[in-house]
């Protein structure tokens, strides 16, 4: 019989710890938030201090009486929630929910959930903490605030059903700001001058930087055009490259750190093209726990951390691996990574297995191809921080031919290091055993022109990037903010690249224009350094807040006389609508652009717009189309959907797979350019070569 009632967060998680404590221990979810902020208004009593006027969430009585039943006759109640701010305040609110003392020792952590960790966590509970709970109410009644101020605004200047955020509206900020920045770039030309050489059957070139003059070498300037990079050619003598000298030098690289939940984010998007939502999902699964040999266990530690701290457990358990499967020579001494950044949250540890002695390898039955991606990569990092440097062998070569210098540089690992395990971006250059003085083979000297680029868009990689760099928001809410800004139709991905929408450039302007004191990266940061005050104790919640109304309240009124237009105007097309022969419209909807009637709402005909590929479906005939996921995600099916649902994720090259038949697409990624087989059980593969 249950003596005892340990209230978690997610049903998988109350199932694997359920397990770990035995028949003495009853463990329920709450399956999300019980008590919040109403829906229906604000919530917020400005003139009463900004109090929150919290109520039970519609819908959760049962839940909510399930688990006052539950905790009657226990000897104890344990708050369990999800070892962070949020899940701090979710415990709080259960605690008021159930009545129960706020000054009793019973809010439990879970880092991890192994049966040793809870066991050991449940026996050693504390006090709520309230500066954490302060921390977050002032989060949520900021954000509460800002969008329930700034979303009435936006649908009458510009659509309805539009909404702004603290934090969302900076990142939407930067992706606007970067889109500007990319249409007012202007390319200017400029030359190079590349020789290329071979000696002993290693072909390599070198490219000139700098001229002779009274025997000391003047760097270049960049050349402008064509005509100065030939005239720089015509003093060059292909026959006369000798070289000037040889500087060789040891480079090291260093491991990289454990992961946080912002660079664990950052990596699976460039490594596994996981999207933010996608890795957090799938990282809470690991950590909530998966079905193995051993029985329902969590495989690694709580996925949202600053830190990059691990212990000397885990620091352990991997050298014996390092030494065990790649010798001696691999490991360190132990590298505990505890340094911690001003403002982190450091309460936990860094993204890392539970066990190193749980393999990927020994765990390929259990899991699911996201899990055994993700934690590969999770697993694979944390050893690898444990490794010693990688060693490059480096030579610089400067290369000269009558008076024009030339450079080049050879790069070769001359020991793997962390290399062995963590496959790092580097590239080797070898060049061929070679003396100062010696004349080189060169067969060409050729003059490359070369357009200067604008900054790339972000990426869900570099915006996750940019937003932790600048102290914007936490890594924890860097999913949520990303599919916000694409289920709102404010940006949408382009060749996994944000692209702002009309109505995302809209807002952005709106915004920037009346609330540009407040929607940027150095205020938000600030506002993000209170919220840590607060948890330090340097910082009362509400005065914080009322710091920021007082501000914010003044743009409000001023933003209120605004009279501009900002409207989102649909665009007549040269077509008549098929139904009633008016003109057709291209208009936005909530799912991106469409085409629409202009009698709507006499008339409701509408189409989707859609781009070929000029590729046929492999199973009806009919062209396969580009279409945009509901979270903005380009992808291609066919247009004779819903009667055929075939889909790829990959650009169709229109040839059908040798092996098994399918469909075969065109797939890029960090380590080059592929065709690949549309069937996911089809390991078809080669590299991509451009026809004609």
């Amino acid at each position: 019989m249950a003596e005892n009632l340990v209230i978690v967060e997610s049903p998988t998680k109350a199932k694997t710890i359920g397990k770990m404590l035995g028949s003495k221990y009853k463990v329920l979810a709450t399956v999300g938030h019980l008590r919040d902020l109403p829906k229906s208004r604000m919530g917020v009593d400005i003139e009463n201090n900004f109090e929150p006027q919290y109520i039970n969430v519609r819908g959760r009585a049962d839940k909510i009486n399930e688990l006052k039943k539950a905790s009657k006759g226990m000897k104890k109640v344990y708050l369990a929630t999800d070892p962070d701010r949020e899940g701090e305040a979710i415990s709080w609110h259960v605690s008021n929910l159930l009545g129960l003392d706020i000054a009793e020792e019973n809010r439990v952590e879970f880092n991890e959930i192994t049966k040793g960790f809870v066991q050991e966590a449940i026996q050693n509970p504390r006090v709520i903490d309230m500066d954490l709970v302060d921390a977050q109410q002032a989060r949520r009644v900021l954000d509460r605030i800002v969008g329930y101020k700034l979303s009435p605004l936006l649908w009458k200047r510009i659509k309805n059903g539009l909404s702004a955020g603290r934090v969302q509206s900076v990142a939407l900020k930067l992706i606007c700001d970067r889109e500007e920045e990319i249409r007012a770039f202007i390319p200017e030309e400029y030359w190079s001058i590349e020789a290329h050489h071979k000696k002993d059957g290693v072909s390599f070139k070198s490219e000139y930087f700098a001229q002779l003059v009274g025997g000391k070498e003047v760097k270049a300037d960049r050349i402008p055009d064509e005509a100065a990079a030939k005239a720089i050619s015509a003093g060059v003598d292909k026959k006369n490259f000798g070289i000037r000298s040889i500087k060789k030098s040891q480079k090291r690289k260093n491991p990289f750190a454990p992961f946080t939940t912002s660079t664990l984010q950052q990596e699976a998007s460039k490594r596994l093209g996981f999207s933010t939502t996608r890795t957090m999902r799938t990282a809470q699964q690991l950590y909530e726990g998966v079905q193995t040999s051993e029985g329902t266990v969590g495989l690694i530690s709580y996925m949202r951390t600053d830190s990059t701290r691990i212990s000397s457990v885990i620091i352990q358990e991997a050298l014996d691996y390092i030494v065990n499967t790649y010798g001696a020579a691999y490991a360190t001494k132990g590298i505990p990574y505890d340094k911690k950044k001003s403002g982190s949250q450091d309460a936990h540890e860094a993204v890392r297995p539970s066990s190193i002695m749980r393999t990927p390898a020994s765990l390929a039955n259990h899991l699911s191809s996201d899990q055994m991606k993700l934690y590969t990569m999770i697993w694979q990092r944390t050893v690898a921080s444990q490794m010693k440097p990688a060693i490059y062998d480096n030579t610089a070569l400067v290369i000269q031919s009558n008076n024009c210098l030339f450079k080049t540089t050879g790069n070769i690992i001359s020991f793997a290091g962390f290399m062995k395990l963590w496959e790092a971006e580097e590239n080797q250059t070898k060049l061929p055993v070679l003396e100062e003085g010696e004349i080189l083979q060169t067969s060409s000297v050729k003059e490359i022109q070369h357009f200067t680029k604008p900054k790339p868009r972000y990426t869900e990689a570099s915006l996750v990037k940019a937003l932790e760099e600048d102290g914007i928001g936490r890594p924890s809410t860097y999913s949520a903010i990303i599919s916000s800004l694409l289920n709102r139709d404010y940006t949408v991905l382009e060749k996994r690249s944000f692209v702002p929408t009309e109505i995302g450039m809209k807002v952005n302007s709106l915004l920037s224009k009346h609330f540009s004191e407040i929607i940027n990266e150095e205020f938000t940061a600030q506002m993000e350094k209170g919220l840590d005050a607060i948890v330090e104790e340097k910082e009362d919640w509400k005065a914080l807040i009322a710091g920021f109304y007082t501000g914010f309240e003044k743009l409000l009124d001023k933003a209120a006389e605004d009279d501009g237009d900002y409207k989102i105007k649909p665009v007549e097309l040269d077509e008549k609508c098929p139904e009633c022969g008016k003109p057709l419209l291209e208009r936005h909807g909530r799912n991106g652009k469409f085409i629409g009637c202009s009698g709507f709402p006499d008339c409701k005909y509408t189409k989707a717009i859609v781009k070929g590929t000029g590729v046929n479906c492999i199973k009806c005939g009919h062209e396969i189309v580009e279409r945009i996921s509901k979270r903005g995600k380009l992808f291609y099916g066919c247009s004779n959907y819903p009667s055929c649902e075939y889909v790829l994720w990959n650009p169709p090259t229109g040839e059908i797979c040798p092996k098994c038949g399918d469909m075969l697409a065109r797939k890029k990624n960090r380590k080059g350019d592929f065709v690949v087989c549309n069937n996911p059980d089809c390991d078809f593969e080669t590299i991509y070569e451009k026809k004609g």
